[in-house]
């Protein structure tokens, strides 16, 4: 990076936003991170290099607080790449009454929240004719799983919210860019009681998916081999997945809440 890029990152307490932070403040980016838990983002900070990056302590689901904070951000200049990495999973099943409030809450932060956050920073990426737009989806939003229902459909709504805002932006210097996560070794994949495939160390999933925002990447799946999946998954008939996928192992439920 010639200059020194403003970027804004949610879901930068842990996981994949964390990562990414490292990876452009090691760039010498001046980052705006975003997270409910300030311990977390001060641990994240404390390990950055470079200064000036400002930390937001909010709910991505509270929409004005959202705002609020990439207003403030862009007070102190213009920001190349908007990063909307905040997300939650959790076990879900329709016929059970009490997680109508998680499938909302996963629905509010995968989806909604992404949707909140890339609505401030358009005007005036519009106005210098560039920017990016980065939207984390999941090769989970490829095909619905068993016991997964709020969350491979936020995922799937992703892809195709932000396929929906590429069109829309085409021609304004303005880019959008979805990663799809495989399995990402994260405090989110940490207890899933089903063999992962492919799962990849978080620090490398950054550096990949960093430079497939730099090159403009319209649809990028990571690691490589779960991209292959993501190939072949739709073709696969219907009958065939939903015997195999019938037999998978699930995600618990959490009646109180997605963590």
């Amino acid at each position: 990076m010639t200059t020194r890029q403003r970027v804004f990152i949610t879901g930068a307490s842990s996981g994949i936003g964390a990562a990414l932070a490292r990876q452009y403040a090691s760039q010498g980016a001046m980052l705006g991170l975003v997270g409910r838990r300030q311990d977390a983002l001060q641990q994240v900070l404390a390990g950055l290099p470079g200064q000036g990056h400002q930390l937001y302590v909010l709910d991505v689901r509270d929409r004005d607080a959202l705002h609020s904070a990439a207003l403030d951000f862009l007070q102190t200049g213009p920001v190349d790449r908007v990063l909307a990495c905040a997300g939650i999973s959790a076990g879900t099943l329709t016929d059970e009454p009490e997680d109508f409030a998680v499938f909302q809450a996963i629905i509010d932060t995968n989806l909604l929240a992404m949707v909140a956050t890339f609505e401030p920073f358009l005007a005036s990426m519009r106005a210098r004719r560039q920017g990016v737009l980065v939207g984390i989806g999941s090769v989970a939003g490829v095909r619905g799983l068993p016991g997964a229902g709020a969350y491979s459909a936020s995922k799937a709504a992703v892809r195709a919210y932000c396929e929906s805002l590429r069109v829309e932006l085409y021609g304004s210097g303005v880019q959008v860019v979805t990663i799809a996560p495989g399995f990402i070794a994260t405090p989110m994949t940490a207890h899933n009681p089903y063999r992962m495939p492919f799962l990849m160390p978080v620090e490398r999933f950054a550096q990949q998916a960093m430079r497939a925002i730099e090159a403009r990447d319209r649809y990028r799946v990571l690691p490589w081999q779960m991209a292959w999946a993501g190939r072949l998954l739709p073709l696969v008939p219907g009958a065939v997945f939903d015997a195999v996928a019938a037999r998978r192992k699930r995600k618990p439920r959490m009646p109180s809440g997605p963590r």
